[in-house]
């Protein structure tokens, strides 16, 4: 059994409806969907070795099977530039989550690099009852929460499909390059959606996918955040 499928046997087993991110982003790793470096911590040590490694500056997040919105019980804190920082923030992000929710269970923390800014877009899929599979794509921030600037696509898609969903956008002119924004690599964003249809249309098991934010460079993409929801 590969890891993939093993991932998604053992969050069945475990009666998760959705991976931990540590999970997502190993996932979208061998479909060859680059993410930011990263590594789960269990214990205060392990995340400063860690994040050394990975070097700075770094973000960590809280790894909990109880906990699918990390923000939202303080369990994420970014721009950590030191091994204090990290010290710090692992016992802080502890604490809030204790605090916050008192039965959650903790895996660990993970411990990422912090990707340089750029160009947001996000990338995504929901299995419709009707037509299946469906993928997502727009701009991050503003565009996607307030203008639902995002278009779709039942999957599985072909090449000139992902162009043609990122050409169909209205912030489009963006990514070819705006004042100060350098243009961005269409061709890295048409492989992330390219291999995001793959993997919906390999596992069914999954409802939903989202890859936000995603980093885009005049070369290359990082995925800095992933979630994948079960059935």
């Amino acid at each position: 059994m590969n890891i993939v499928s093993e991932i998604f046997n053992n969050a069945k087993k475990e009666g998760r409806k959705f991976l931990l991110e540590s999970e997502a982003k190993t996932v979208c790793t061998k479909y060859g969907i680059q993410v930011t470096n990263f590594k789960v911590a269990k214990n205060e040590a392990e995340a400063v070795k860690f994040a050394e490694k990975i070097g700075y500056p770094v973000v960590l997040k809280i790894v909990s099977p109880d906990i699918i919105h990390k923000s939202d019980v303080g369990g994420v804190i970014i721009n950590l530039k030191n091994s204090k920082s990290v010290r710090n923030a692992y016992r802080q992000i502890v604490k809030n989550v204790r605090k916050r929710r008192t039965k959650a269970r903790i895996v660990g923390i993970l411990v990422q690099e912090m990707a340089p800014s750029s160009t947001e877009v996000i990338v995504g899929a929901i299995k419709d009852p009707q037509f299946g599979p469906a993928l997502m794509f727009g701009l991050g921030g503003i565009f996607v929460e307030v203008l639902k600037d995002v278009t779709f696509r039942v999957a599985p898609i072909m090449e000139d499909e992902a162009r043609e969903m990122i050409a169909e956008v209205k912030a489009y002119p963006l990514l070819k390059g705006y004042r100060n924004l350098p243009p961005a690599d269409i061709d890295a964003i048409v492989q992330i959606l390219l291999n995001t249809s793959k993997l919906v249309m390999e596992h069914q098991e999954i409802k939903e996918i989202d890859l936000n934010p995603i980093m885009v460079y005049e070369k290359g993409a990082k995925t800095v955040d992933a979630r994948i929801i079960l059935e």
